[in-house]
């Protein structure tokens, strides 16, 4: 039986689950049948409130697969404590130091299925890889940059508050626009190899609630025109990267974007061209719904992987 404080977790969990401000009310069913189960459209899930994962029975539940999200376990070493309890599989949901990296559209036909811990990247790597991967294999990167103007997240202060590690992020998320360090170009060379160490970036964190946008400055191996480029990016979310590469022509903004399942929507009109190999792209991307389908499908891949095996 749970305590008093585990149950006001409990059901804040499904309060939560109910009503989120960014993506609105959940339409689907969600029931309390005991203090450690809930009934989500008719399907039973189990909760438990351990710190250590390899206290979590997972066995017993029969989760084959277990996404890691605390954004605390995300070596293979603190991942691996996940199977002591029983999962077959863990899945990073953030980049990961030592893990093998996946983005779905750009290398996961490179899982092998003894693979039992991997890293999904992050939302950024996610919108940053298959942009890249198609410009790359029709025109050549020989460098570039990247910038992402990214949304609010939840390790941000609401007014000025400590922060030790990096006094900038300390400040208010609502009043600035915010510099910071980022990870995800260099990850792009983890799922790209040919793309190793021409590839770096930063952030800007900006007062939005949800949605993001990367800008990448590149200078290209092949001349090609602006024109060139969208007309492949264009082919490209038609066609082997639908559903994860999108293409707009569209006179979007980021609200535009709540809700999209893509991993990285191209914006047609958003990008320049100064000259015929140095042009800057800009791609749009839900960094929540976009990101948590994309850990869905790698799953899925996983899974057919070790069916037809």
């Amino acid at each position: 039986m749970k305590n008093g404080s585990d149950m006001c977790c409990f059901f804040f969990q499904v309060y939560m689950f109910n009503y989120d401000s960014t993506h609105g009310v959940f339409k689907g069913s969600i029931k309390v049948l005991d203090d450690s189960t809930l009934e989500i459209n008719g399907k039973q899930i189990k909760v438990t409130s351990k710190r250590d994962p390899a206290e979590i029975p997972w066995g017993d539940y029969g989760a084959d697969y277990v996404v890691e999200s605390s954004g605390i376990f995300t070596t293979l070493e603190k991942a691996a404590t996940h199977k002591k309890g029983g999962a077959k599989k863990v899945v990073i949901s953030a980049p990961s130091a030592d893990a093998p990296m996946f983005v779905v559209g750009v290398n996961e036909n490179s899982y092998m299925p003894n693979m039992d811990i991997v890293s999904n990247a992050s939302c950024t790597t996610n919108c940053l890889a298959p942009l890249a991967k198609v410009v790359h294999e029709e025109f050549g990167i020989l460098e570039g940059l990247m910038t992402t103007v990214h949304a609010t997240t939840a390790t941000q202060k609401t007014v000025d508050g400590p922060s030790m590690k990096d006094w900038r992020g300390g400040r208010g998320a609502g009043q600035n626009i915010i510099p910071s360090s980022t990870g995800a170009a260099k990850a792009v060379g983890k799922v790209l190899p040919e793309l190793n160490g021409k590839l770096t970036g930063m952030a800007f964190r900006v007062p939005t609630p949800n949605v993001s946008v990367v800008d990448l400055t590149c200078r290209l191996e092949k001349n090609a025109s602006y024109e060139d480029v969208k007309a492949a990016i264009k082919y490209a979310s038609e066609g082997p990267l639908n559903g994860i590469l999108g293409y707009t022509e569209d006179d979007v903004v980021s609200n535009d974007f709540v809700g999209d399942s893509r991993s990285s929507i191209f914006d047609a009109k958003a990008g320049i061209g100064l000259s015929a190999s140095f042009m800057k792209l800009v791609s749009w991307y839900d960094n929540e719904w976009g990101y948590s389908n994309r850990v869905l499908d790698l799953i899925e891949h996983m899974a057919l992987v070790a069916a037809t095996s």
